[in-house]
């Protein structure tokens, strides 16, 4: 195929894929003087026979319009939170100052630090977009509440609902807070909510007004009026529900392919019961590491798309340079599933980095000793000798009297459900190693390496491959805005080389690829 441009015509495939990349001018394919070329001029297609045309598509176009209108952002996309405030301020902030939404990861981090954290956030981000996180803390209630406090105090208006299991008080108290009626007496929902879920029975939830039950509990317990309860009563839960695919941290691992139209159909399938459940939009997450996964989430109807793993390598993540080296020179294949902390009684699992670690096994050594043994005085003497030698590095009384200090200033409902029963004080200690083991890898400490907890989905090792032999291998060159954009520009560029696919044109096997470049060599 022959490419003409500016009426220059050239044979290469890399001429093509310049034709294509002027994402903002139509591209022509035509036949002229017995060849077929590309073109973006129009008066060069106009002297030859047209066989097929995109029309300009900038990476702003991808996705749904309203999602941008709505959070005030200049494209369809999203940094999720990455909980210990891996996904900081300052990645908030290079997001939002970039025009993109991202939410800060306060998961697991102290009620001070998000304080501080959502004081920064707005102050330094005042009407310009952004979320924090309000995961599901059945283990920790009090954390759910002192999430939800603070946002409220620092006019915090979107938070991402994530690993919910059935809704709590809390993110029903958040949701009827910041319901008004306008002037015209629509139902305004000034607090939103993007829920990120894996399955179809938790997004009903969110796709259904809030249950009576709780309204009821929060109105009697003087949290809501009762007049913002029957606001609630009459909207959706949530704006956006995010479909979680197979992603790093909590995940199910479902395959975005069958997950998102299955939301999807869930969506219209309600809508028909609460017709305002038809204005919920469904994005993906999960596997988005490449504008190829990126380009098929737009291609499947997602209204926006969510990147994590990939931002954890950036350089705004706070996360430690070892533990960025590592990620960047992971493989997709190399994840694999963790007993969570925040859940750890219940069994559910997280989705780890396992290259460089010995995070994973050791973990589930420590969940089958608790599924095994009622308590710490049972396990056999050469057991708890190796677990204090070689996980704790200390007696295990010692970090239970560690647990004790941690918990009465965080949450001393732990302590108490754990007086006389030997099993869950034993849940306790045990999670002290898996929740200080995000942190020893955010810090760097380099004696606890074995150890390090890294959250990790695949969309990391598919990154890494994309980006092997350009600037962005590197992780001091990754910066998170830069990554967002790269990402949106290769996905619209693909999209085009889709349509035109679907039109019949065949095109060298070099066009499928979007290589990323600096922007200086644009």
């Amino acid at each position: 195929m022959t490419t003409f441009r500016n009426p220059v015509v050239a044979e290469t495939a890399g001429d093509i894929a310049a034709v294509l990349l002027e994402l903002e001018r139509p591209c022509w394919i035509i036949r002229h003087e017995g060849r077929m070329g590309a073109t973006s001029d129009a008066g060069v297609a106009g002297r030859g026979q047209i066989l097929a045309a995109v029309p300009p598509l900038a990476p702003e176009r991808l996705g749904d319009s309203t999602f941008r209108s709505f959070h005030g952002v200049r494209a369809a996309y999203a940094a999720g939170a990455m909980a210990n405030g891996i996904a900081s301020p300052a990645l908030v902030i290079a997001m939002a100052e970039a025009g993109y939404l991202a939410s800060y990861g306060a998961a697991g981090v102290p009620p001070a630090g998000i304080e501080a954290a959502l004081a920064e956030l707005s102050r330094r981000l005042t009407g310009k977009a952004f979320a924090c996180n309000l995961i599901h803390s059945p283990s920790e209630p009090a954390l759910e509440r002192a999430i939800v406090d603070a946002c409220l105090r620092h006019e915090v208006r979107c938070v991402e609902a994530s690993a919910f299991m059935d809704l709590t008080a809390e993110v029903v108290r958040y949701r009827a807070l910041g319901l008004t009626v306008d002037p015209q007496g629509r139902i305004e929902c000034r607090n939103r909510v993007i829920a990120k879920v894996s399955r179809v029975e938790v997004a009903e939830l969110f796709l259904r007004p809030a249950p009576a039950r709780l309204l009821q509990t929060l109105v009697a317990d003087g949290r809501i009026s009762s007049a913002q309860a029957e606001l609630a009563a009459r909207v959706p839960m949530a704006d956006d529900i995010t479909a979680e695919a197979d992603s790093g941290g909590h995940t199910d691992r479902r395959p975005l392919v069958v997950l998102l139209p299955e939301l999807v159909a869930a969506r219209d399938r309600i809508a028909r019961e609460v017709p305002a459940a038809a204005a919920v939009r469904i994005g993906a997450a999960g596997g988005i590491g490449t504008p190829d996964a990126a380009a098929a989430a737009f291609a499947m109807n997602a209204a926006y798309v969510v990147t994590g793993s990939v931002n954890q390598a950036a350089r705004e993540a706070n996360q430690c340079e070892a533990t960025k080296n590592l990620l960047a020179t992971a493989q997709f294949a190399d994840c694999i599933m963790a007993p969570s902390s925040d859940m750890f009684e219940l069994g559910v699992q997280v989705q780890v980095l396992r290259r460089g670690t010995m995070f994973a096994s050791r973990a589930q050594r420590l969940y089958d000793l608790y599924r095994g043994y009622p308590g710490m005085d049972a396990l056999p003497a050469e057991v708890r000798k190796d677990l204090e030698a070689k996980l704790f590095r200390r007696p295990l009384e010692t970090v239970w009297q560690d647990c004790v200090a941690y918990f009465t200033e965080r949450d001393p409902a732990q302590l108490t459900a754990a007086e006389g029963d030997e099993k869950a004080r034993m849940a306790l200690v045990f999670r002290w190693y898996l929740g200080l083991s995000s942190g020893w890898s955010i810090r760097g400490e380099a004696d606890r390496a074995p150890d390090y907890q890294i959250w990790c989905g695949p969309a990391m090792g598919a990154f890494n491959t994309w980006t092997a032999g350009t600037y962005l291998a590197a992780p001091g060159n990754r910066a998170v805005a830069d990554i967002a954009g790269q990402l949106m520009r290769g996905a619209a560029y693909l999209t085009r080389v889709a349509q035109l696919r679907a039109a019949g044109v065949r095109l060298p096997a070099e066009c499928a690829r979007y290589v990323p470049r600096p922007l200086e060599e644009r």
